[in-house]
């Protein structure tokens, strides 16, 4: 058999997007700037897998401690253990 356990896992129905909301996305999307210390909304972007964090995060806030290239640095809290991860701006929204 097949190995069945990809990055994008039972995710059909999680990363599934809106009909009004398909195809390519916005630029300023891409260009998003945050501060360290800035709270942020973890939503992944299924049209663009590059930078693309793991679906455990989709739905979860963290804080931004870095950036990395283009990909910014946040620091999450996974039950009782605090978790880097690594997320390009496309996949994340500012907290108001």
């Amino acid at each position: 058999m097949a190995h069945h356990n990809g990055p994008r896992k039972k995710t059909r129905y999680k990363f599934k997007k809106d009909l009004r909301r398909r195809g390519i996305v916005p630029v300023t999307s891409l260009i998003q700037k945050f501060d360290l210390g800035q709270k942020v909304h973890v939503v992944c972007e299924p049209s663009t897998q590059k930078g693309m964090p793991h679906p455990r995060f989709h739905g979860k806030t963290g804080t931004v401690i870095g950036q990395r290239g283009k990909a910014w640095l946040l620091s999450i809290r996974d039950g009782d253990i605090e978790k880097t991860v690594i997320a390009r701006p496309q996949h994340l929204k500012a907290q108001r």
